[in-house]
């Protein structure tokens, strides 16, 4: 794949931001009408006792980090396997208005021991609000082409 991006393209210890999203009560209601229809997350009314207004279900926020993954970088990667989310944690309830942005840091980068011409590389991505403070953070493993093989 041209242009495409391999293993080595992710050396452990790199910190990169992308991404930047604005969340609307819109968005908000609709999603969580098809998907997690919670009363603090469709009726602004109601949110106001539960969480003091309307938040995003966690869930949309996770979909929210995957459309920016995919944007930045995902889609021109060389995934052999998603190894599977090691960890979700929602830190601050997201909000109509926010606007979010993704920092990737590369946890490790290892040769995979299954296979020579992939790589295992752990992300630990951060979706952080226009404050600067981590609403959301994913743990996860991808494992990767290494270049030479694609050669």
């Amino acid at each position: 794949m041209t242009g495409g991006r391999f293993f080595e393209d992710f050396p452990a210890g790199e910190v990169v931001e992308y991404g930047g999203l604005d969340v609307t009560a819109e968005a908000i209601v609709a999603f969580a009408r098809e998907v997690d229809p919670q009363p603090f997350h469709v009726d602004a009314e109601a949110a106001i006792a539960a969480t003091g207004g309307l938040i995003a279900s966690g869930w949309h926020t996770a979909a929210l980090l995957l459309k920016m993954n995919c944007e930045a970088f995902l889609i021109r990667t060389e995934v052999v396997d998603e190894k599977g989310v090691e960890e979700v944690r929602w830190a601050l309830p997201v909000r109509p208005g926010d606007q979010l942005q993704v920092r990737r840091r590369t946890l490790s980068a290892q040769p995979s021991g299954a296979s020579e011409s992939a790589g295992d590389v752990e992300f630990l991505f951060e979706v952080v609000n226009q404050d600067g403070a981590v609403v959301m953070t994913q743990r996860s493993v991808l494992s990767l082409m290494r270049r030479q093989a694609a050669d």
